[in-house]
């Protein structure tokens, strides 16, 4: 399920959209006569993993991810902050907010890689699977050695009771999902399990979503009673790296590494899940947080502030080598950070009001005066990929926009992409305030006496920011100040993040800072969070976004055969959703800045799409003792 920000940012993305390949290495089984599920004449290919386009990079006898240090040591721990508040361990529900990494313990049939750009699937519960030319059904068969962290063994009716459990209990959009593209799950055995797909199911994606699944003890939930959709403070079974060791609520998670993690050895796993312990502290605020890192009480900080990286890590720890700053460059697409609109509120339909107060926010003098320069603008969706839409459509991207054109927004087909306006030095840029004001008395929104905008009902032009971070007030107030002199009546209203967790799945908002992680072959995310059959009950869709073009669209995103077709399909649907001007886009940096006590390493050639930090860094023992002997940490 994608979760967006200032959730419990548990992510299980049973997404991608996938494409036959054949593996020279690889046995391809004809089993058009022979096997009963068979299709007449329809080869069957038996392999350990899937690509949509092309090879896998990782044939069938790796020996262990390039990225890793097959050899890196196991122990120690690492510990980090978190923000806000915890009062579940269940990661799936909307009841309750769950602590963080509640997934760790889960795991999947199919898993990826931090180095392939695009969908890649490789065997992690499952050894191998079978699936035919048409792509109608996939049989999952299960490693003999995958068990749960109590050493049960994972089995064939683990699998189904999951795909059951999340079809029934499951958020309703990711239900859906499921719904539209899996028509049943079977078993075939102990450790043998067959998916059979919808007929109107994209084949691309669909063996993913099924590979994506987390799998969950059948056991467990029987004998408990628990439910997926319920609030609870035991995490249940999974098979994992790591289970929960202690907690505190509200103020600390331990997570502990299972010695007898049954994939350890497994070549996909090797040289990962380094820390005996993972430590997460939970602070109130941003200031505090930082306060504990220089202290010492956690090791381990990415910093999302440029002005504390920029001007604060001036404290003993840095200044004696201690702990150290490192930025990391990265290869993915930017997030996609923005201020969103709620479009279910009706004052927000109009796309003149949403471009207006749009052109209110000068990320120029933000960059310069708040942010030292560090960040870059974000103009579309696919930002830091060559997916973004660049000036005016293509031929072929025109071969699927025309028809639809009675549906979509003004200038798509005759103008170039819309980009994120741009503002001069000062705060208030005042020839955007002029097209804002001519956008708004187009649109009916007048000013009186006061100064402030009505409508012909004499209501105000309200717009209330909701966010539940300090760190925000610097960027949102001068925002809202701009918006004044414009005439609304723009206001920022920070609350708590038990607060924050309620409206936002109330849809009780007009904006939020929201983000939108896509990756290269995206699919049935696009659903959940653009989408207009799920709009009005999926979190994910903050905007509330319904729109016939853009439904389209993710169609043909998903229906894509090759890598070009998909390139100008993304490209088509990024132009349209730019053009809604749903979002009023932030910024974004192609690198990642973390700190840390100097007892941490990582592979010298990190891969271009994870950081990586608790999936293959690692503990250095030695490091980790001078460190204490010198008194830089207790």
């Amino acid at each position: 399920m994608y979760q967006g920000k200032c959730s419990s940012r548990v992510v299980s993305r049973p997404n991608f959209m996938l494409r036959h390949t054949l593996f020279a290495s690889l046995a391809v089984a004809v089993l058009a006569l022979s096997a009963p599920f068979a299709k007449a004449e329809e080869n069957i290919t038996i392999a350990h993993g899937i690509s949509k386009f092309g090879d896998l990079k990782y044939g069938p006898d790796f020996e262990h991810l390039e990225y890793v240090n097959p050899d890196a040591p196991k122990g120690g721990e690492i510990s980090m902050s978190f923000l806000g508040t915890f009062d579940s361990f269940n990661p799936y529900s909307r009841k309750g907010r769950s602590g963080i990494l509640a997934s760790s313990i889960y795991e999947t049939l199919l898993a990826t890689t931090a180095d392939e750009a695009g969908a890649n699937y490789y065997g992690l519960i499952a050894e191998t699977l079978e699936y035919p030319d048409s792509k109608d059904w996939v049989i999952f068969n299960i490693r003999p050695e995958a068990k749960f962290s109590n050493g049960n063994d994972i089995t064939a009716d683990d699998v189904k009771f999951s795909y059951e459990l999340f079809l029934e209990q499951s958020l309703g959009s990711y239900s859906a999902a499921l719904t539209r593209s899996i028509e049943k799950a079977e078993v075939l055995g102990p450790k043998r399990v067959k998916f059979t797909f919808t007929e109107d199911a994209p084949r691309n994606e669909v063996i993913g979503l099924a590979g994506g699944m987390t799998i969950v003890s059948k056991d467990w939930y029987e004998e408990t009673g628990a439910r997926l959709d319920e609030s609870r403070l035991d995490p249940g079974i999974g098979s994992g790296p790591y289970v929960l060791d202690s907690y505190e609520i509200n103020q600390q998670i331990i997570w502990r590494r299972n010695p007898d993690y049954w994939a350890k050895d497994l070549p996909l796993m090797r040289g990962r899940s380094n820390f005996d312990t993972i430590r997460i502290e939970y602070f109130g605020d941003s200031t505090a947080a930082f306060e504990g890192f220089k202290a010492g009480e956690y090791t381990y900080r990415v910093e999302n502030t440029s002005k504390i990286w920029a001007t604060e890590y001036t404290f003993d720890a840095i200044t004696s080598g201690a702990a150290k700053q490192e930025e990391i460059a990265h290869g993915s697409p930017a997030t996609g950070q923005s201020f969103v609109f709620n479009l279910r509120r009706e004052r927000f339909q109009d796309v003149r009001v949403r471009e207006a107060i749009g052109l209110m926010f000068n990320f120029e003098w933000s960059n310069e005066a708040l942010f030292y320069g560090l960040y870059s603008r974000i103009n579309s969706f696919w930002d830091n990929t060559y997916l973004a839409a660049d000036g005016l459509p293509s031929e072929a991207e025109l071969a699927l926009l025309e028809p639809l054109a009675d549906m979509l927004p003004d200038g798509v087909l005759t103008e170039p992409a819309v980009m994120a306006p741009t503002s001069g030095p000062r705060q208030l840029d005042r020839a955007n305030l002029r097209k804002a004001s001519a956008l708004l008395d187009e649109a009916g929104w007048l000013v009186g006496d006061d100064g402030m905008r009505r409508n012909a009902a004499g209501e105000t032009l309200v717009v209330e920011i909701l966010e539940d971070s300090p760190t925000f007030d610097r960027v949102i107030n001068p925002y809202v100040d701009s918006l004044r002199r414009l005439g609304v009546d723009a206001s920022l209203s920070r609350v708590d993040s038990a607060q924050y967790t309620a409206r936002q799945r109330a849809f009780d908002y007009d904006m939020v800072v929201d983000s939108f992680s896509l990756g290269f072959e995206p699919g049935g995310v696009l659903n959940q969070l653009f989408g207009s059959e799920d709009a009005d009950t999926s979190v994910f869709n903050g905007a509330g976004l319904k729109s016939p073009a853009v439904d389209a669209l993710i169609e043909i995103v998903r229906g894509a055969e090759t890598s070009e077709e998909l390139r100008v399909a993304i490209s088509a649907l990024d132009r349209v959703l730019r053009a809604e001007r749903f979002w009023v886009p932030q910024w974004f940096k192609p690198s990642n800045w973390v700190a840390y006590y100097d007892m941490y390493e990582h592979p010298e050639n990190m891969p271009a799409y994870a950081l990586g930090t608790l999936d293959f860094w690692w503990y250095n023992a030695d490091k980790a003792e001078a460190l204490k002997a010198s008194g830089a940490l207790r």
